[in-house]
């Protein structure tokens, strides 16, 4: 089918045109130079034909959850919209390269910049979910990369908050990146389907196809739709790409939603895990979260790393409030002493009984807190083993060198679905997975010490023994 030629570009106030960036089925993307502050920026407008009362609305609503979620380092910047002289609404964003969702096609992408790519693209889905909203059309040619190298995430055009994404809508799709429920019109979009959006985009991104293209076959809509709703992907076809990849990917995309990865932390968690094995830096979680940066202030690098989490029973923290801070001024108040005018005793000698009796009340009430202290920090104790008793432990971990890596093994002491294992190599923070092998490169005459414990619904269970190994070959 023939390309449309792009629209007119509008006479904005402000802005000097330069030239066509890209067509689109709704709307024209314009280069632009802005002239106060004087800078190149991207125009996007909507084409004059579709211009309707809802689909002002649909771009009003684009142009306010961009506002709202473009501080995020890995989502477009908007800098500002507003309505032509001609009647189009526009936006004007940070001017960035398409370079990503075409280049995979030609040459496919390292797993090192796949795996880096997913982590922040899924941190900026997990961003936008946790402010209610649901992208609905992740796919490459929405990954854009800024004059820094820094992969985005745009078009929220057809964009709908989670309430709003209960009720089934006829919207454009990217059928080679609609997860099945999608496809069959089960739902308009869920943070499941999100999630098998994000692993065929990175299945594109190491593949150079969709997930369901196969190649030298008929990839019509109608043939990709029966393969997403009724198969499973091809294999990446890729020695580079470790199995672990692999099985993270097939799992996001699983047919059946309750299969894949709750969420896109989650997804983040299993990429970050591949990213540990293959001995890679771990790429930075981009996802606002108070409770972690109070909890890791100390440290500003340990902010973006996957760590378990410390559960806290509710009767210390009423304990900690409750105690007395070591400043405080404990204040008595004074006791009264009556002397007789009549009579041998001194005051000395009446105030005797007095103290006798306030010394006794006072052992009373300190045997009184004792035995309270004591049957709380039994109660905490059998709560917590309790909590805990249900969590397997890890009790078999081995080890040995296999040429410049250390292998550590262990066998499932039975995980449930949502299980994890925290892996934690010496000091550093522990790494999250599900596979039951773990490796560490590590240097001739080098020991490494690692313990593996489960983690279920946020809690940790008992850690297993620690186990030490040293490379002991020269090479």
């Amino acid at each position: 089918m023939a390309r449309r030629l792009p629209s007119q570009p509008p006479n904005l106030p402000g802005f000097s045109y330069v030239r066509v960036l890209g067509s689109g089925g709704f709307a024209d993307v314009f280069l632009y130079e802005q002239n106060m502050p004087r800078r190149q920026v991207a125009v996007k407008v909507m084409l004059a034909e579709v211009v309707t009362s809802q689909v002002k609305q649909m771009f009003q609503a684009e142009a306010n959850l961009m506002a709202q979620l473009s501080t995020h380092p890995s989502i477009l910047t908007v800098y500002q919209a507003s309505v032509s002289s001609d009647g189009r609404p526009y936006l004007v964003m940070e001017l960035c390269s398409a370079a990503i969702g075409q280049r995979y096609r030609a040459e496919p992408l390292s797993v090192p910049e796949v795996l880096s790519i997913g982590v922040r693209i899924a941190s900026a889905v997990e961003t936008a979910h946790r402010a209610g909203v649901l992208h609905r059309d992740i796919k490459p040619s929405n990954i854009l990369s800024t004059a820094y190298g820094h992969p985005v995430l745009s078009d929220f055009g057809i964009a709908a908050t989670l309430s709003e994404a209960d009720v089934t809508e006829a919207i454009g799709l990217s059928i080679p990146w609609s997860a099945p429920e999608v496809l069959l019109d089960e739902t308009s979009g869920t943070i499941a389907s999100e999630v098998w959006s994000l692993g065929a985009t990175m299945y594109s991104l190491l593949a150079g196809r969709s997930p369901f293209e196969v190649p030298g076959k008929e990839n019509t809509s109608a043939e990709l739709i029966q393969r997403i709703t009724k198969g499973r992907p091809l294999p990446i076809g890729r020695a580079d790409v470790p199995p672990r990849l692999e099985q993270v990917l097939l799992k996001s995309m699983s047919r059946k939603p309750s299969q894949r990865q709750r969420s896109a932390l989650e997804f983040i968690r299993e990429l970050q895990a591949v990213e540990a094995e293959l001995g890679l830096p771990q790429t930075p979680i981009e996802v606002a979260m108070d409770d972690w940066a109070l909890a890791t202030a100390g440290d500003p690098e340990d902010r973006t790393r996957v760590k378990g989490v410390v559960a806290v029973d509710p009767g210390e923290r009423r304990r900690r409030r409750r105690a007395v801070p070591a400043s405080a001024t404990v204040t008595r108040a004074p006791t009264r002493t009556v002397v007789r005018e009549t009579g041998g005793s001194s005051p000395s000698n009446q105030a005797a009984p007095a103290k006798t009796s306030r010394a006794l009340v006072v052992s009373l009430i300190a045997c009184a807190a004792l035995v309270v202290v004591l049957a709380v920090t039994a109660s905490i104790v059998l709560v917590r083993a309790g909590a805990n008793s249900d969590i397997p432990t890890v009790r078999d971990l081995s080890g040995r060198v296999t040429g410049g890596t250390i292998e550590f093994s262990w066998t499932d002491p039975g995980l449930q679905d949502g299980d994890t294992y925290q892996v934690t190599v010496d000091e550093q923070p522990p790494a999250t997975q599900h596979a039951t092998e773990f490796r560490v490169d590590a240097k001739p005459g080098q020991t490494v010490c690692v313990t593996v414990t489960v983690n279920r619904d946020g809690k940790p269970g008992t850690p297993s023994g620690q186990k030490c190994v040293e490379r002991t070959d020269g090479t």
